[in-house]
């Protein structure tokens, strides 16, 4: 009873303000290693420590082109599903032949953009929290220090490079996917030619709504990045604490890529 009387426990506006506390804080986190990553990006020649063409290639691939296939599938998926749940709203008001708009408009503007963020946060996301966590807990980054060697520098900067270029690409790549698959469906459907499908894309849609996913898809590349990295540069507790930053960073990513893609939609389409 002592104990209670005192350790009394925190109240719900206690609580609530020390949350806030630490969200702000992992926010200001957040925007500083990414401020840091793209100072070594552009600072780093000229301070005689640029950042490796190798070690950005390398990441390109692990992030964008291993991501390939499953983007593509996903995507194509994602298409097939937007034409069969158009076609069947629209057949209510004998409009069926509109679907190609509805699929044009929704896979540039919004899928294509999120459903790719979504893969590679699953992917790349999880990876560099697991990555660096284990640095972490092997003290192979306080070696990095010992040897004058930033960690930012070296670990998260060629990730930001390569996210950024990787996943505006594998956005273009899932919305020529996802369109391939309402244009197969919609042939079998209803019929509708290959040309004519194009054709009427084409009429629906303008630059601007291929370039609002892609815009989009920049701000998701700077999300998975600094919040896998940010986890794995926080890590405690050895292999425990590997697994729940891992699992904090893809929760987080996605979190954050929903809200920011709602966020976009909004602003964007008043």
């Amino acid at each position: 009873m002592a104990d209670a009387h005192t350790h009394p426990q925190p109240t719900f506006l206690e609580q609530l303000g020390r949350a806030t506390v630490d969200a702000v804080e992992e926010f200001g986190y957040y925007f500083l290693l990414f401020v840091e990553s793209i100072y070594w990006l552009i600072a780093g020649p000229f301070r005689h420590q640029p950042v490796r063409p190798p070690s950005i290639a390398a990441q390109m691939m692990t992030i964008g082109v291993a991501a390939i296939p499953i983007v593509f599938i996903l995507s194509f998926t994602i298409g097939i599903m937007l034409a069969i749940q158009g076609i069947h709203t629209l057949k209510t008001f004998g409009a069926e032949q509109q679907v190609v708009t509805g699929i044009a408009l929704s896979v540039t503007r919004e899928f294509g953009a999120l459903i790719t963020a979504i893969v590679v946060a699953g992917r790349s996301g999880s990876a560099l929290a697991a990555r660096i966590g284990t640095m972490q807990v092997s003290q192979e980054i306080d070696a990095l220090r010992v040897m004058s060697i930033n960690p930012v520098r070296y670990l998260s900067s060629p990730v930001l490079a390569a996210m950024l270029v990787m996943l505006p690409s594998l956005t273009y790549l899932a919305d020529l996917s996802g369109l391939l698959g309402g244009a197969v469906f919609t042939n079998l459907e209803l019929g509708l030619s290959y040309n004519a499908y194009i054709d009427r894309t084409l009429d629906a849609l303008v630059v601007d709504d291929v370039m609002q996913g892609l815009n989009k898809s920049l701000v998701f590349g700077v999300i998975i990045t600094v919040i896998g990295i940010s986890n794995g540069f926080q890590v405690t507790g050895g292999a425990e604490g590997v697994g729940r930053a891992t699992t904090r960073s893809v929760v987080l990513s996605i979190s954050y890529i929903v809200v920011a893609d709602m966020m976009f939609t909004y602003f964007l389409n008043r």
